[in-house]
């Protein structure tokens, strides 16, 4: 039996640690992803969330609100570049 609530893409799941660029500074970014979500955390300061859509894009949904550029970088870290 398949649980409803198992979402893909999950084959990368874990946490995830790299240096990020934000606010002209080299920063720590620190990602959990679960499922279809990834939990960030930029600098120790700064939380956010953001959603895997089914097609490939991601949507921040809550949290200090980060630049599509972070974003995207945050996507290519944890996902790679098949998404």
């Amino acid at each position: 039996m398949i649980d409803s609530q198992d979402k893909t893409p999950a084959e990368k799941d874990g946490k995830y640690e790299f240096k990020l660029y934000y606010s002209e500074r080299e920063v720590t970014c620190r990602v959990e992803k679960e499922q279809d979500k990834m939990h960030v955390s930029i600098d120790n300061n700064m939380d956010a969330e953001l959603q895997i859509n089914e097609d490939g894009t991601i949507t921040q949904i809550e949290g200090a609100t980060l630049p599509d550029s972070s974003i995207e970088f945050i996507k290519k870290q944890v996902l790679g570049t098949e998404i």
